[in-house]
């Protein structure tokens, strides 16, 4: 984005009646959303949007306003209302106006992190639409008991520049696709349903690895088991985890439990326990933004900050915590490059980029072989988690049971029951794969792309509701 504005002029004006740090978040998005449904093409959306936020932070608050109206006396008359916010929010304090300038802007571009090798630019809206009819054609064709099926198609283009007071000016592009299935099967009045998403920050490149074909096969195929499963068992039992379930478990367990202004509120389970023993010595938590590929992976964070991979927990002690520059400001850290948002109508705020749980050494064979009557989660769902005192409760999307050592038949209708602090501390086989998924998570209102991975783990004893007896 080359908008040809004095950085220095605007965020000067901001900081007129005081703050201790301003910045400019300027976007440019570009997108395109397919989605196929009745079998055919419902909805081609394609969407341009440029604007501009600009913050200040006070005395540890966040004083923000956002325009679309880009051009340099626009933005300076943003920065005058906003610094009459400032105004009356410290009437009767002293204002050294010296202390609170802009810094002349060091520009940096900063570039993807990684090589976009077949940019969404390149491809038609046709080439698009086609590589989701073949899904859907797929997904129809394989069975005659499938009812639905919805298939979806999103590329981002993100064109950023970020200024502050610092005098920090860092430029880059962000680029990302996603594609999904889900698939509705149905036997007389029974139904299931089954859904399969990849992604990541690439671009169409994501078919090569993971063509739509497969992706439909896959929820297809997960939504006709379902149908022919028998109902989950339900008590206290031993839980694998498959690499393969995603990093469900991580993310909503620990992961936001770890983002700094939660921890600070005392909304975390993990508050002021820096230190302490939190997890099972084979449990290793990072956050790291800088992996290829990676659907929450970028160059810099919304703040302007270089990502980092920041160690949570090693071998079972919490390490830190995931910050943006006001949380760090408040406990007196540097940021640890996490200040996300949604888009420039949000203030950033502490979020997780890639979360996931370090490998170990065990084969994920050896693990199974391990428990003589249990249940295997292949793929989880959806769930809630309460990080005030970490207890969840989430979905099984696919589950077998471990009948001696072996996965057997298939269940349905699984659903594990825990507190998170608690069963991290319980995990004790850990293998030595790793295993990613992908969604958008929510917080305070705001979407992001995230990814969250997690080796295949073992938990000894876990509550699974389902039903008692069989079906």
């Amino acid at each position: 984005m080359r908008v040809e504005l004095s950085f220095q002029k605007i965020l000067s004006e901001a900081l007129k009646e005081g703050g201790e740090y301003a910045d400019l978040f300027f976007e440019q998005t570009q997108s395109i959303v397919i989605i196929c449904e009745e079998d055919r093409i419902e909805k081609v959306i394609a969407g341009l949007d440029i604007g501009v936020g600009l913050r200040i932070l006070l005395d540890g608050r966040t004083i923000y306003s956002f325009t679309n109206q880009i051009s340099e006396e626009d933005l300076l008359d943003l920065a005058r209302r906003i610094n009459r916010v400032v105004r009356e929010e410290g009437e009767g304090r002293v204002i050294d106006y010296k202390r609170h300038g802009a810094a002349p802007p060091s520009p940096q571009i900063s570039n993807s992190l990684f090589l976009i090798e077949k940019h969404p630019k390149g491809f038609s809206i046709g080439q698009k639409v086609s590589v989701v009819k073949r899904a859907n054609d797929v997904a129809r064709g394989l069975d005659p008991h499938v009812r639905q099926v919805k298939v979806l198609y999103r590329d981002v283009n993100q064109i950023l520049s970020i200024a502050n007071s610092e005098g920090v000016l860092i430029e880059g592009e962000r680029t990302g696709t996603i594609f999904s299935a889900q698939v509705v099967s149905a036997k007389g009045d029974f139904v299931q349903t089954g859904y399969e998403a990849v992604g990541g920050t690439m671009g169409f490149e994501l078919f090569d690895l993971h063509p739509p074909e497969e992706v439909a096969e896959v929820a297809t195929k997960r939504s006709l088991l379902m149908l022919s499963a028998r109902k989950a068992p339900m008590g206290r039992m031993a839980v694998v985890l498959s690499s393969e379930a995603g990093g469900t478990m991580i993310h909503e367990a620990i992961g936001h439990g770890l983002e700094a202004d939660l921890a600070q509120q005392g909304l975390s389970v993990y508050s002021k326990k820096i230190g302490e023993k939190v997890a099972s010595s084979l449990i290793t938590v990072v956050d790291d933004p800088t992996l290829p590929q990676k659907r929450g992976s970028y160059a810099f964070d919304d703040e302007g900050v270089v990502s980092q991979r920041t160690l949570l927990v090693e071998e079972g002690i919490l390490k830190g915590y995931l910050y943006d520059r006001l949380t760090a400001l408040k406990d007196g850290v540097q940021s640890t490059g996490n200040g996300r948002r949604e888009s420039y109508q949000h203030k950033p705020i502490p979020r997780m980029s890639n979360t996931l749980i370090v490998a170990g050494k065990m084969k994920p064979e050896e693990i199974i072989h391990s428990v003589e009557k249990g249940l295997f989660v292949k793929k989880m769902g959806g769930g809630q988690v309460n990080t005030v005192n970490g207890d969840f409760v989430f979905e099984v999307s696919e589950g077998y049971l471990i009948e001696k050592g072996k996965v057997a038949e298939p269940v349905r209708g699984a659903i594990l029951t825990g507190n998170g602090p608690q069963i991290l501390k319980e995990i004790d086989m850990v293998g030595d794969d790793l295993g990613f998924g992908i969604g958008t998570c929510g917080k305070d209102g705001q979407g992001v792309p995230v990814s969250d991975a997690q080796p295949t783990l073992r938990i000894p004893e876990l509550v699974v509701g389902g039903q008692e007896g069989t079906s």
